[in-house]
């Protein structure tokens, strides 16, 4: 299962993090997603970490958005700065994790809440 936190309302401008929770009988956890979906719009991919760091984002978020893992943990976070209100939406968290049957599935978590307005 994976449990997404730390939504909420947030002037321009302004930064709010994320944190996805991984949890579950599973070997390890490959590579870790962040997604959003505004309304009336589909879901757009906003960063992606793999097992050992590597980072990659969108140009829509570049610069601004940071994720980061802690795989201790089973962790995932998002940290948000400069936001502006386009980046109002739904925010979830998804990964890729290698159960102990040996298979890679691919999970997504309940949707957090990000809304961008003064």
């Amino acid at each position: 299962q994976l449990q997404a936190s730390g939504g909420g309302l947030v002037q321009p401008g302004g930064s709010l993090g994320l944190s996805c929770e991984v949890s579950g009988d599973f070997f390890s956890i490959n590579a870790m997603y962040w997604y959003r979906q505004a309304p009336g719009k589909q879901r757009d991919l906003v960063a992606t970490i793999t097992r050992n760091g590597p980072t990659d984002y969108p140009d829509s978020v570049k610069g601004r958005f940071t994720i980061s893992r802690d795989n201790a943990k089973n962790m995932v976070y998002l940290q948000m700065n400069s936001l502006k209100p386009d980046d109002t939406a739904v925010y979830y968290c998804n990964a890729d994790v290698l159960e102990s049957d040996f298979r890679v599935r691919n999970y997504w978590g309940k949707g957090t809440q990000v809304t961008v307005s003064s």
